[in-house]
Parts: C-alpha cells; structure tokens; sequence
C-alpha cells in the first residue's frame, strides 16, 4: 500500500506543478494585459487549488500512517541524516506552509471587486506557494519511481 501511495504522490507531484505553473502564468499575463478576469481563470484557480489540496491528503496519509522513513523519524529522531530530517520535518513544514498560501491567495482572489486585483492577489500567492514546494521536493529521489 506505501508504494502504490508513494507512486500516485509522485504522479500529483506533476499534477500540481504544471496546474500552479498554468495559474501563475495566465494571473501574470492577465494582470499585465489588463483582461477580464473570466470564469476559465477562476476554474484554473479552483483546480489548482484542489488538485495541491490533494497532494496534501496523500502527503498526510504517507507522513503519518504509510511512511517507513517518517515512522523511524518519529521513533529514532533523524540524527545527522539530512533525507530523515528532510522527510521527518522539512518537507511536510514547507509543502503545508506553501498549501496554506495557495490556499489564502484563492480565498482573497475571489473576494476582489477587480478584475486586476483578483489577477494579481493570484499571481503572487501561488508564485510564492509554487516557489516554496519548488525547494521543497526531493529532487534528490527519481523523478518517476515506481514506473
């Protein structure tokens, strides 16, 4: 069951960044080209949103009930083993802290009168939460395990 987790985690891995990358790029270009802001950029926005928010749930079930490495983190602590404290707290800090960004900047984009200001509230919240899991992958694991 961890590997079957593990994989559908790393196959959302994709799911969210190309979803915020798309988000980021048309909140940019239509900040910048002073457009409408349409019910195709509030959909993109809602997806992104949901698709990362289910990134999270499958992060949370592997963190806490799946997860070999996290449960010999949580027993053991992860001594001077970067990928333990990598996983044991790291990780899970910054993907939560990116998720909750993404999440703030959707619920006060929505609330903009403006079409400008929906644009650019979305723009820089996702930018920053896209930066944030950016450095918070393991790049240092296969990109395609289990496949």
């Amino acid at each position: 069951m961890y590997t079957n987790f593990l994989a559908i985690h790393n196959v959302f891995r994709w799911l969210v960044l190309l979803s915020l990358l798309l988000v980021v790029v048309t909140s940019i270009h239509g900040y910048l080209s002073k457009r409408r802001y349409t019910t195709r950029d509030k959909l993109l926005r809602i997806i992104a949103n949901a698709i990362t928010h289910t990134q999270l749930m499958l992060g949370f079930t592997l963190y806490f009930l799946l997860s070999p490495v996290t449960k010999y983190f949580m027993k053991n602590g992860g001594g001077n083993n970067y990928q333990m404290w990598f996983f044991g707290v790291y990780h899970i800090l910054m993907m939560l802290t990116a998720v909750v960004l993404i999440t703030i900047g959707g619920s006060w984009a929505k609330r903009r009168e403006e079409d400008a200001r929906k644009f650019k509230v979305t723009a820089l919240y996702f930018s920053i939460g896209l930066l944030i899991i950016l450095l918070s992958i393991p790049w240092f694991r296969p990109l395609l395990r289990h496949f």
